[in-house]
């Protein structure tokens, strides 16, 4: 142990926090690290480009372009990174042997062997996503809401089938799979109805969940969103949609939350706790939204830090399903993965470290501003000391270290892409 990470840990001691206990806790806390960060949320099943209310900018080089490419940037990831992890895969990262290829409506478990096979290795589980976006499906901006019957039913189809899948991976790892069902479905102006495409996509979403699965192993999970790319005016998976539709169906999916699906004056730290009075399980895409729904990668800033404390407080670190969901193609793209899963576990680690306990009953003894002095000065406590420490038990690079570990990678591997 560093004497820094002593002193820090004494420190830390005469607040009643024991550093100790929280690194071996924090080690244990699973954050699924998201595959589409690696080749700009392209995927191995269709050419065309992204489509369907989200978009990547930039043009860095090195992006991963086939399997083998993004496993191997995956792997580089988990090794810079403290932590459990698990994987996060969407279903257009399905994997075809050669000649081969299905449609969305057909992909089956064997089409993403390969990805079990490298959470296997790392005793990891994976989450999943149907890919209702970049496809020539999407009829008119819609999918599951959609009034054409057939363009419904493929989708539906599809979901089934990514249940049918989720349950493959959660039997493969032994661990549960979170899959979360997302649509881009809207309108770029305003439309003549509301609600007949909310009804659509209600039903559509019953039809996907009435596929048998265990829900004590396969979490599905309904994502809203305020508006995308083209669907300015209105988005059917509403926030009030996804809580009511969640709340109503409660013994079969939870809601899932992206810090980035909100107005931008919403935020999700107070959202947390406010759902946990009412649902056992809550989900989260953890991203950094810049004036919308930019999907920046994640830093260790106010809200990060404010999402993390209310898990930690409300004792919900094993209720709450964590996630990354952000994509940027202006960098290195493996610095962006890995800042921002080092960022939310570091927010998570600063969360345990705060008194959270003195805090709550200056609250309820009415200390207000005894409250307000000691908060601001938990903010300067010597966390940093401890990360290093957490870094170094784990075998990664300390944050005074992390650049040159990348900066090697590019060098030794990512060049020799161009």
């Amino acid at each position: 142990m560093s004497s820094r990470y002593e002193s820090a840990k004494e420190i830390y001691a005469k607040l009643g926090i024991d550093t100790e206990a929280v690194l071996e806790k924090l080690k244990t806390v699973p954050i699924s690290l998201h595959c589409w960060q690696g080749d700009d949320v392209t995927g191995f099943d269709h050419d065309g480009p992204l489509t369907g209310g989200i978009q990547t900018t930039g043009h860095y080089p090195y992006k991963a372009r086939t399997p083998e490419e993004l496993m191997q940037d995956i792997e580089k990831v988990l090794a810079i990174c403290p932590g459990a992890k698990k994987l996060n895969v969407h279903a257009c990262y399905a994997i075809f042997e050669k000649g081969e290829f299905v449609d969305r409506d057909k992909i089956e478990p064997k089409h993403f062997k390969k990805w079990v096979d490298l959470a296997k290795k790392y005793k990891m589980g994976i989450d999943f996503n149907p890919t209702f976006f970049s496809h020539p499906k999407v009829k008119n901006g819609l999918t599951l809401s959609s009034p054409d019957e057939e363009t419904r039913k493929f989708w539906i189809a599809h979901g089934k089938a990514c249940i049918r899948i989720s349950e493959y991976f959660a039997k493969e790892t032994g661990i549960p799979c979170v899959m979360n069902i997302w649509t881009g479905d809207g309108f770029k102006d305003i439309p003549a109805d509301r609600m007949g495409p909310r009804m659509r996509y209600k039903d559509s979403i019953e039809q996907i969940l009435s596929e048998p699965y265990d829900y004590n192993m396969v979490k599905p999970c309904v994502e809203s969103k305020v508006f995308g790319i083209g669907v300015e005016s209105y988005t059917v998976g509403s926030g009030e949609f996804a809580l009511s539709f969640a709340a109503e169906h409660k013994d079969k999916c939870m809601p899932l939350m992206d810090n980035g699906h909100y107005h931008p004056t919403e935020v999700v730290s107070d959202k947390i706790p406010a759902l946990l009075c009412f649902f056992p399980e809550i989900a989260l895409h953890i991203t950094r939204p810049v004036r919308w729904d930019s999907d920046h990668s994640v830093l260790f800033d106010d809200e990060t830090k404010e999402m993390a404390k209310e898990i930690v407080r409300c004792n919900a670190l094993d209720r709450v399903y964590m996630a990354l969901d952000y994509f940027d193609a202006s960098i290195n793209r493996i610095a962006s993965w890995a800042v921002g899963l080092r960022s939310w576990q570091k927010a998570l680690l600063n969360a345990m470290l705060i008194p959270s306990e003195m805090l709550k009953n200056l609250q309820d003894e009415g200390k207000l501003w005894e409250l307000f002095v000691k908060q601001e000065a938990a903010k300067v406590l010597p966390f940093s000391d401890i990360w290093d420490e957490y870094c170094r038990r784990a075998g990664v690079p300390t944050e005074c270290e992390f650049f040159d570990e990348l900066n090697k990678y590019e060098k030794e591997v990512l060049a020799k892409r161009a």
